[in-house]
């Protein structure tokens, strides 16, 4: 069983705070057998979160406030237009880690494709990307930290954010690629809400081909 919690979209958006502690909380609930692995979908007013390999130089230099995130990974922006989804599953043993990303990435390929946008991997590379090798541009980003078998953070899919905010910083500390968004791409407005059902049938579909 897989249930699904929409926390605060656009208007509704949840500070990064306070998504923290939700996730926190769920993911004690899980671990303990409380509750099934669980999926939050938000929006975040802007933040800029820094993961355990941050540098201190890939930190902004306007004195742009940023969280530290418990979660792998480098910089990155949150914000209105940008859907995160945060994943609390538990993992099968033994854990793969890898795997998991790679899952993730899986199903927001497809759930991209569904929209008519080319998402794919670049090798070495998490999260997804779109256009021609060597001029690529990341789509979605993920970072994910695991606690006693049970994931925690997950993606943040940019469909009609600004990439303004992008500019202050080395986002996910990688210099020679693009950001972009699902809106850019299709040349249409696509907001967050359109993606919390095709998201959620994704999911519900790789774990059932995981069971």
């Amino acid at each position: 069983m897989l249930d699904f919690v929409v926390a605060g979209l656009s208007a509704n958006s949840v500070p990064y705070v306070e998504g923290l502690e939700l996730q926190r909380a769920v993911h004690r609930s899980v671990v303990s057998g409380v509750r099934p692995d669980t999926v939050i979908f938000l929006e975040h007013p802007s933040v800029y979160t820094a993961g355990k390999r941050t540098a201190p130089e890939e930190r902004p230099t306007n004195g742009t406030p940023v969280i530290d995130a418990d979660r792998g990974g480098k910089i990155t922006w949150h914000g209105p237009g940008q859907l995160v989804g945060y994943p609390i599953m538990r993992l099968a043993e033994p854990v793969d880690v890898v795997g998991y990303v790679r899952r993730l990435e899986g199903i927001l390929i497809d759930v991209l494709s569904d929209f008519g946008v080319d998402g794919r991997r670049v090798a070495g590379r998490s999260g997804v990307w779109v256009g021609p090798d060597g001029q690529e541009d990341k789509i979605a980003a993920i970072g994910i930290r695991v606690a006693e078998g049970v994931t925690m953070h997950g993606f943040a899919l940019n469909c009609s954010n600004s990439l303004e905010p992008y500019s202050r910083i080395i986002a996910c500390g990688i210099k020679d690629a693009g950001i972009t968004t699902m809106s850019r791409v299709l040349g249409r407005e696509v907001s967050t809400s359109q993606l919390v059902a095709p998201l959620t049938a994704r999911f519900q579909a790789e774990l059932a081909a995981a069971s």
